[in-house]
């Protein structure tokens, strides 16, 4: 999950999801997704949006790299 801007609240929660093979992404699924993050967390920390994608990008190490996803994010907005 990575802060996203958004012209209301300033920022956003966003998740990027990898899906295991055999599941495909829908909004129900993203919705189904979201509210069991609201009901484990906080009602201001779960995703308001949430992207299915097939992979994410990581460090030699492992490590998720949120800075790209953010960075990219920000890129859409303004070209969209």
């Amino acid at each position: 999950m990575v802060g996203v801007p958004d012209p209301q609240r300033t920022e956003i929660v966003k998740a990027f999801v990898v899906l295991a093979p055999g599941f495909q992404g829908s909004g129900a699924l993203a919705e189904e997704l979201a509210q069991h993050v609201k009901k484990r967390l906080s009602a201001h920390s779960y995703p308001r949006e949430v992207e299915f994608v097939t992979e994410l990008p990581k460090t030699p190490s492992g490590k998720i790299q949120r800075f790209l996803l953010r960075k990219a994010e920000v890129e859409k907005r303004k070209a969209g």
